[in-house]
């Protein structure tokens, strides 16, 4: 409880030390301009990156009880140079820019659904045979597209750990459950993954990715539960033979029930955000929804309502804890935060220094190529956040909903499932897949390092997305 309150309190000063350059006039309400920026600004995000990936490797313990103070590091990194450069005015208006626009209601929206999430105790005798875990798998990739996938993910991941509990070989359950569940899931509605939802903000219909990506989807869980059940039978057969059970098996049941009807509150906040805008207010001196404002409140109220409302006893029998949510909280701070000029670059077109990348993606007449946007999209959601990097690319194509939805649908279908489905290559994706991960790791398991994790997704799912990008995509 003490490293708790502590490591609360480290974050707290290190926010503290971030907003201070608030007070500074701010030079611009808009975020980065991309155009002039050179590479060098992304050295910051590369450091997050191999941190991530090389520190639990070669410093374990390191790793492990500082890696706040690495990503208060790199974040400092990019930070300081900036202010020395472009003023403390424009570093503090960044800091106020990914604060206000992207991480607090990435966080606040992560929190909820976590909370709310950890809150339902699915109860009853479940035995990790490959049958059970199939169906779990499936049950949650269903889920994930209607209480989102850190929802569904929170929801289930606790039953899945109880009932292979006693397998010698699990670690591919958790990985596939990152696949399915944590990421290609949610490809069906805005409240599914983020990418949607900001393309919801942005006037993409809201059945509109149910209707355009419900064969990719199909197709892509379809193989990779089949895939699964082979596997986790093979290796099923290898288990040592199991003792018959003593106690008498006990019938499913949920408890918890009343954080049902609060995530039902999130989605409702979801919605909200698409179809209510009141105007703006500028805050910090961002320009800022009011609807968004009012979604982070709501959001906050369900998390408290949800920890007030809850019994202890059952969180405690669920597992839940709040150190993965706090790493999730801490990583994607610094991620957010360095990855900022690197989105910069990539806005900035054929006028930044990615202007060799973003010629790819368009035809000899200038058409969009759906199959580029596909892999561009993928492969960058697969180590910057998906959400910012869908919304880049959407720009990219023209950032027109209504000429999107229409006669360059293919288009946008690439898109949206480049950074849904991709965001399941690396664990920094999609913050589910580094929450389930932390989970894992927390009730005693072992996961994959983070290349580990992205040997699984290079044999598994890139030969799947190729299938993809031949089928639908061309």
């Amino acid at each position: 409880m003490a490293g708790t309150i502590l490591s609360r309190g480290r974050l707290a000063m290190l926010l503290a030390v971030l907003l201070a350059g608030l007070a500074w006039p701010a030079a611009a309400a808009e975020g980065l301009d991309g155009v002039g920026l050179s590479r060098a600004w992304g050295l910051p995000f590369a450091g997050v990156l191999l941190s991530i990936a090389l520190m639990p490797i070669l410093a374990p313990s390191l790793w492990h009880h500082h890696y706040g103070k690495i990503a208060a590091f790199w974040s400092l990194a990019f930070l300081l140079p900036f202010a020395l450069v472009h003023g403390i005015g424009a570093a503090g208006d960044e800091v106020a820019h990914v604060a206000l626009q992207e991480y607090l209601p990435f966080l606040a929206l992560l929190t909820a659904l976590y909370t709310t999430g950890g809150g339902v105790l699915l109860r009853g005798t479940l035995t990790g045979t490959p049958l059970t875990n199939t169906g779990l798998l499936t049950i949650g990739t269903l889920l994930a597209s209607v209480m989102g996938t850190t929802g569904a993910s929170m929801l289930l991941i606790r039953p899945v750990l109880r009932a292979n509990a006693q397998r010698g070989r699990k670690t591919h359950t958790f990985v596939f459950f990152i696949f399915l569940v944590a990421n290609i899931g949610g490809s069906l509605t805005p409240i599914g993954d983020p990418p949607l939802y900001l393309g919801f903000l942005q006037g993409v219909a809201f059945f509109w990715p149910t209707i355009h990506l419900f064969q990719p989807f199909l197709f892509c869980a379809g193989v990779l539960l089949g895939l699964y059940w082979v596997l986790d039978s093979l290796l099923y057969a290898r288990e040592p033979a199991r003792e018959p059970a003593t106690t008498p098996r006990e019938k499913l049941r949920i408890e918890g029930g009343s954080n049902l009807f609060l995530i039902g509150v999130v989605v409702f906040g979801v919605l909200m955000q698409g179809v209510w805008r009141p105007g703006e207010v500028v805050l910090l001196g961002q320009h800022i929804g009011l609807e968004r404002l009012t979604a982070i409140a709501l959001f906050a109220l369900v998390t408290v309502v949800s920890i007030r409302m809850t019994p202890s006893a059952l969180r405690d029998e669920n597992g839940f804890a709040w150190g993965a949510m706090a790493e999730v909280a801490k990583l994607f701070a610094a991620i957010f935060l360095c990855m900022a000029p690197v989105l910069a670059i990539l806005k900035a077109g054929p006028s930044g220094e990615a202007a060799g990348l973003v010629a790819l993606t368009s035809g000899p007449s200038g058409e969009p190529v759906p199959w580029v946007f596909f892999w561009m999209t993928g492969a960058l959601s697969s180590f910057l956040d998906n959400a910012p990097t869908y919304l880049v690319f959407f720009n990219l194509a023209g950032g027109d909903a209504a000429q999107l939805m229409g006669p360059e649908a293919a288009t946008l279908a690439a898109i949206s499932a480049g950074a849904v489905f991709m965001g399941a290559n690396s664990y920094i994706g999609n913050a589910p897949n580094f929450m389930v991960k932390a989970i894992v790791e927390e009730s005693g398991f072992r996961m994959p390092t983070f290349f580990g994790y992205c040997a699984w997704a290079m044999m598994i799912l890139i030969p799947l997305f190729v299938l993809c990008t031949f089928l639908f995509f061309r």
